[in-house]
């Protein structure tokens, strides 16, 4: 939108300039959410300067408003994931802002202490999901602690339960437990503590220095990386050797990340989140492809795992996706050439083989958070929240099979 072909925007503009009021704080007033309008200070700057009653007003630039000038974008709301206006009717998904590590390095600002971090997650999302697993696979529940968030995601983003919320059973689903936050309401108070001026989506999951009351990281494949070896020094024998990223096979890893980020973790929300015919099928398309790919890559490895008998990162990384596939994804976001259990027979056993033999897996799967969440959460595409009562069961057992797959077994 420019504020250009907007009188009436202009005229709060200049007023603002004119008072003097107008810093970056002052863009959800000057430019509510309802505007849908993707911004930063010197695209503003310049759009006000073209008004001929402005040009002989000089605005001084303010601060660096985000940490490597990254945009700032304002969408109408939170819960809409592709901005009003945006013709493409394409889901672009946002890049993680805080990037710093725990390391060994010494002197670093984040050591690898006992008990010093603490983990933000919400069951419901795919992307925390993965770091609770690697904390259970490495056996981290005595080192980092963690608790979930409630499963509505409103206007206000992620929000903390409260002692009367009944309605999302899980483990660690608390009020902030971090002394300090005892008036945190949402997760965004933990993102503008950390960054007052912090411009971005308030995501999870979010690694949090308890000693240093700051964030250290959201960007969930940093996080995985990091539970996988920074505690090694401090753990038993039969965790310190598990290794999620093992040095023969970084190469493959990081392969197989490439087009499973793109076609099939992220594949499914460019699906779901899109808002035109068009931009859907083309992810939707793009995102079976890869399905069919991983099949025929279980088909020539034999499994159990991606890359036989060893559990990495790929794993950890396609698990999540898979397990909410065909409780939510099929249904939710359109995403219905075939479902996991009778459409791709070697990632159905797949799937179930991580849930049913690892509790790392299994125990950090919450159904109700997962179905709850997409349904009720996202109006942009689902108004009335309606939560479909299936599929039934979420998952199948490891031996069942539905009734299409059993008729064509026996024959």
């Amino acid at each position: 939108m420019n504020i250009a072909r907007s009188p009436a925007l202009s005229r709060v503009a200049s007023s603002l300039l004119l008072s003097r009021s107008i810093t970056p704080s002052s863009f959800p007033v000057l430019f509510p959410r309802g505007g849908g309008i993707t911004c930063d200070w010197r695209g503003i700057s310049s759009l006000i300067k073209s008004e001929a009653q402005l040009r002989r007003i000089t605005v001084n630039p303010p601060p660096k408003l985000v940490k490597n000038n990254q945009q700032i974008r304002m969408a109408s709301k939170i819960t809409d994931w592709v901005k009003p206006g945006d013709t493409s009717g394409e889901f672009k998904r946002q890049v993680s802002s805080f990037r710093d590590w725990i390391s060994k390095e010494p002197g670093a600002k984040f050591p690898p202490e006992k008990g010093r971090y603490h983990l933000y997650v919400s069951y419901a999302c795919p992307w925390a999901n993965r770091t609770l697993i690697v904390r259970k696979l490495k056996g981290l529940e005595d080192f980092i602690s963690f608790s979930s968030v409630h499963w509505h995601m409103g206007d206000k983003g992620w929000r903390f339960p409260t002692p009367e919320d009944t309605d999302a059973a899980g483990e660690n689903v608390i009020p902030d437990p971090v002394p300090g936050h005892e008036k945190y309401t949402h997760l965004r108070d933990l993102y503008f503590a950390a960054d007052p001026n912090y411009g971005g989506r308030f995501t999870v999951p979010v690694l949090f220095d308890k000693k240093a009351n700051t964030i250290v990281n959201n960007e969930s494949s940093e996080i995985l990386r990091m539970l996988n070896h920074v505690f090694d020094d401090q753990l038993p024998p039969e965790y310190a050797k598990l290794d999620f990223y093992p040095e023969p096979l970084r190469a493959r890893i990081e392969e197989a990340h490439g087009w499973i980020y793109d076609g099939i973790n992220n594949g499914v929300y460019k699906s779901g989140f899109a808002t035109t015919q068009e931009a859907y099928d083309r992810n939707v398309t793009a995102l079976f492809d890869a399905l069919d790919r991983a099949e025929k890559h279980l088909a020539e490895t034999g499994g159990p795992y991606w890359f036989g008998d060893t559990i990495t990162e790929v794993d950890i990384r396609l698990f999540p996706t898979l397990i909410r596939f065909d409780p939510v994804y099929v249904q939710h976001f359109k995403c219905n050439l075939r479902d996991i259990r009778s459409g791709y027979p070697l990632l159905h056993k797949y799937t179930r083989n991580l849930y049913w033999k690892h509790p790392a897996f299994k125990d950090t799967t919450n159904f109700l958070h997962i179905k709850n969440h997409y349904t009720r959460s996202h109006v942009q595409i689902n108004p009335h929240s309606i939560t479909p009562l299936g599929p039934v069961p979420d998952i199948l057992p490891l031996e069942e099979e539905v009734t299409a797959v059993k008729a064509a077994l026996a024959k």
